[in-house]
């Protein structure tokens, strides 16, 4: 049964904007739930354990990235479609999307399978951590299509303005990885004691459900697939309109793990308990800027649909509601952390210096929230629009531009909270960029070219 879905074309914007991030913000603390549980339980194994789950974070969601940044692009060239009334044009590109994404997984399983150990020690893995690597990133490699390939059709399901359906999906999952991660880390009952490479089958199985879900979903009730016409070259006309914006937006999300990758590097020249409270941290902001992101991404086929149809005042109407509950919810989250530190830091592991990183990283980054909320949802509200590069150089300019200087600074000075003041200075900074750069964009946004 098909669910009641919003029109993103009337009606009042706020309440669309809120209606759609609603549903998004379970769905994404579900995906969250995945790293944050594993990273619970995989802190009882040890430091050591820790750590290695903290070098595998940059590469895993490097490959996340990929697939998200496919996503972005398939959410805006159907949100797009559907906000111009090209329903047979929805369903060419769902269905050359997810060919698309398989391609992808095919050569990003080979590629990482080869590379384990020698782009694990270039990040700064000492030869003692590798093989506890190894034993969670090849069973993640190899089922990484039920990552990649669920990821992009859940977010064709979005473009139609469906949020709720991929929630409640991904809400399953992270229920199945929740009962299933104890069992198979620590080997209870009948179940093997697989330690850290427990967390990742645990982790690939739960996603498997995902992967079932999306395909009937979008093959059954949306009717938005057909490989009955194959055609080469359809195929390639669609591949070029999704990677317009998906390859710009792959490049940019992968900056963001490519960027952690460094700061980890900048953050292991201080031992293996700093890494592991960076890893901690970084873990915890993810699951505390859920709302912003399922704000951003709610924003994303908002946007597209409105831009799509030529209703700019109503794109410009949502932009600067988002902006506003980003302002209120980055607060809020900044103070909760801030007053939380230590005991957060505390639950994951009990070393004294592990917690002291992680309530360094919590107290400092966090005051940051409103800017960085800023900077996602503009860079979001630009992809959806069709201006993936404008995204691309804000994003770059963050990370690269500001936040690795900065932080390599800052490590010299300070150490750890040193590093984490460079990330935050480079937050605000790009986060003021950002503002600036769309109100020069609204301001003379005109319907665009049909």
């Amino acid at each position: 049964m098909r669910p009641p879905r919003k029109d993103l074309l009337e009606g009042p914007v706020g309440r669309t904007v809120i209606d759609l991030a609603i549903p998004m913000v379970f769905g994404m603390a579900a995906v969250i739930l995945f790293n944050v549980v594993d990273t619970f339980y995989v802190g009882r194994l040890g430091a050591r354990e820790l750590a290695a789950m903290s070098f595998t974070f940059p590469v895993a969601f490097m490959v996340m990235s990929v697939a998200m940044g496919m996503g972005v692009g398939v959410t805006s060239v159907i949100s797009r479609a559907i906000g111009g009334g090209d329903r047979e044009r929805v369903r060419r590109l769902t269905t050359d999307g997810l060919l698309l994404a398989n391609t992808v997984v095919v050569v990003v399983a080979a590629t990482g399978l080869a590379t384990i150990a020698p782009l694990f020690r270039a990040i700064g893995a000492g030869d003692d951590i590798i093989p506890l690597i190894r034993s969670y990133m090849v069973p993640w490699y190899a089922g990484v299509g039920f990552l990649v390939i669920p990821m992009v059709g859940n977010s064709a399901i979005r473009a139609t303005g469906d949020t709720r359906t991929p929630s409640i999906v991904m809400m399953i999952a992270g229920g199945v990885n929740v009962v299933l991660d104890p069992l198979l880390i620590f080997g209870i009952g009948p179940f093997p004691r697989l330690e850290l490479q427990g967390a990742a089958v645990a982790t690939l199985i739960a996603y498997a459900v995902t992967f079932v879900a999306a395909f009937w979903i979008l093959a059954r009730r949306e009717h938005m697939l057909d490989f009955s016409r194959l055609a080469p070259s359809a195929v390639l006309r669609s591949w070029r309109e999704i990677l317009y914006v998906a390859a710009p937006a792959t490049g940019t999300q992968m900056l963001v793990p490519l960027a952690a990758g460094v700061l980890t590097r900048i953050v292991s020249g201080h031992g293996t308990h700093a890494v592991a409270g960076y890893g901690v941290g970084t873990r915890v902001e993810a699951l505390s800027m859920i709302g912003v992101h399922a704000l951003f991404s709610a924003l994303t086929p908002i946007v597209g649909q409105n831009y799509g149809a030529g209703k700019i005042a109503r794109v410009r109407e949502a932009i600067t509601f988002a902006l506003k509950v980003c302002a209120v919810y980055g607060l809020v989250a900044a103070a909760l952390l801030a007053l939380g530190a230590r005991g957060i830091g505390a639950l994951f592991n009990k070393d004294p210096e592990v917690i002291t990183t992680v309530a360094h990283y919590l107290r400092i980054v966090p005051v940051t929230y409103v800017l960085f909320g800023t900077l996602l949802v503009v860079c979001a509200s630009f992809n959806a629009m069709n201006h993936p590069l404008r995204s691309a150089l804000l994003v770059s300019l963050r990370l690269f531009g500001l936040a690795v200087p900065l932080a390599l600074a800052g490590s010299a000075l300070a150490g750890p909270a040193g590093v984490f003041a460079g990330i935050a200075v480079a937050n605000v900074l790009a986060g003021a960029a950002a503002g600036a750069a769309m109100r020069s964009f609204l301001g003379a946004a005109r319907r665009p070219p049909s």
